[in-house]
């Protein structure tokens, strides 16, 4: 290996120029090209962020089923992000999970569902513990809801689980509905009950 002076040292693509080359072939052009993998990897990362930052922002709020055929409404707003009681004709389910079906809450004549408003309590004290250590009350509950039933269940049904979710401290309801008088857009909007 021979020795070299120390000095100034050019890199790869330096030193094959006419200012700083050591004249080895200037008007060649070599068949070998060096890929510059730091941007390249810079860029698939941002890609990788944007897409990972819009995915999040857009998530599904409500869960539509063939089971459920929202009601229609004039005065509504959009829906936000809270917890979901599906009523659809033959259950009444909240995350996925049933808490009863219609046919037997129907015969019996309390008003509340007690499945219903245990996992909404458990719910409720998962994001008070969530929230407990966060500075203010910016991150407070406020006990919003949404009910997403169908358009032919019986109101005694809605009022039972309207009645649970009052019970277990969700005294916000929404209600999912689609906007009428825009037949083509078929977006779930919510209606707030005063």
């Amino acid at each position: 290996m021979a020795i070299k002076v120390p000095g100034k040292r050019y890199g790869k693509r330096l030193q094959h120029s006419k200012v700083f080359g050591h004249g080895a072939a200037h008007g060649k052009h070599g068949g070998n090209a060096d890929v510059l993998i730091t941007p390249l990897v810079d860029m698939f990362v941002i890609i990788v962020l944007f897409l990972i930052a819009n995915f999040s922002a857009t998530g599904e709020v409500l869960m539509m089923t063939k089971d459920i055929q929202l009601p229609e409404a004039v005065n509504v707003k959009e829906v936000e992000m809270h917890p979901v009681v599906m009523v659809s004709g033959d259950e009444v389910s909240i995350s996925g999970n049933v808490v009863g079906r219609v046919q037997d809450l129907v015969k019996e004549e309390y008003l509340n569902i007690p499945a219903l408003e245990e996992k909404l309590r458990d719910m409720k004290k998962q994001f008070e513990d969530l929230h407990a250590m966060a500075d203010g009350n910016t991150n407070a509950f406020k006990g919003d809801v949404n009910i997403q039933a169908h358009k032919d269940v019986e109101f005694s049904i809605i009022k039972r689980v309207m009645f649970s979710c009052a019970s277990a401290g969700y005294n916000n309801i929404n209600f999912a509905t689609l906007q009428k008088g825009d037949p083509g857009s078929g977006e779930p909007t919510a209606a707030k009950t005063e």
